[in-house]
């Protein structure tokens, strides 16, 4: 039930009871009743007030959504190459012989033949010359 409904209830017991308007009681329980009523109609235009401040409110979230996406589409689009990217490189993992700790590293790091670990500050070499005999000697193999 409403409250303008609710309101409408009071004032027809209001009436039902034939309340004297000339009592002290009657006219403090008239006068309730006139204030819920106008209470009960600023509730229901606050409520029509709200509700267009809502719609109003989601259509410029909608249009801000559409301009964020226009100005910022190629940002997006930058940032998701990067993660294929990312996702493309081989990574490789080795144990530091001095704290025994995991060390990640990437393809350019193997090339360079050197790391240091991150952990306790050792320099860590590769000697790739070992895979690269083995990389030829399986390509031998194979014409055989």
């Amino acid at each position: 039930m409403e409250i303008t409904e609710k309101v409408a209830y009071l004032k027809g017991l209001a009436e039902g009871l034939s309340l004297d308007q000339e009592t002290k009681e009657g006219k403090l329980l008239l006068a309730i009743v006139d204030v819920l009523d106008s209470m009960a109609s600023e509730f229901e235009d606050v409520e029509s007030e709200l509700a267009d401040v809502e719609d109003g409110l989601d259509a410029v979230s909608d249009d801000l959504s559409d301009v964020e996406e226009a100005v910022f589409e190629d940002e997006y689009d930058d940032d998701e190459d990067e993660d294929e990217d990312d996702e493309e490189e081989d990574c490789f993992e080795t144990t530091c012989p001095v704290c025994e700790e995991n060390i990640y590293f990437d393809e350019s790091v193997l090339e360079a033949g050197e790391v240091v670990c991150p952990n306790c500050g050792e320099k860590l070499e590769f000697d790739l010359s070992d895979l690269s005999n083995a990389k030829g000697d399986e390509e031998n193999e194979d014409k055989d």
